[in-house]
């Protein structure tokens, strides 16, 4: 195995990993439910990695207000097993695929993203009223 170190692999770990969350009982059906044109998606979330992994100015998006459209769209249902299911799919992904230090750059980089997005999304929810 390779670490990640063009385009292609990490296209290959996007298309890979979205196979699994598309097939996973809890997650599936929020991203079969939220994306209509997997391959437009696929294609955004390889510049989403590309951008972050190799300071390529490829990515264009609003990830926080995404998924807190997401939330909101599942009765501000996503919750930590959600977040946590993907984490340990993308892990997965990457160990199946790949090793060494853009690898881990890209498990820590999830990491740290998902425990960002989860509070924004909280964050986000309506306050109750007094």
């Amino acid at each position: 195995m390779d670490d990640i170190k063009s385009r292609e692999d990490i296209n290959l770990l996007v298309k890979t990993f979205y196979g699994r969350v598309r097939k996973d009982e809890l997650l599936g059906p929020i991203f079969n439910t939220i994306i209509k044109d997997w391959d437009h998606h696929l294609e955004h979330l390889t510049d989403f990695w590309e951008s972050n992994l190799f300071f390529k100015k490829a990515y264009q998006g609003d990830p926080i207000g995404k998924h807190v459209g997401v939330d909101r769209a599942f009765n501000e249902g996503i919750n930590e097993l959600h977040f946590g299911t993907w984490i340990n799919l993308w892990y997965l992904t990457i160990d199946e695929l790949f090793v060494g230090e853009t690898a881990q750059i890209a498990k820590n980089r999830a990491r740290n993203m998902g425990t960002f997005i989860h509070i924004k999304m909280f964050e986000a929810r309506k306050k109750p009223t007094k």
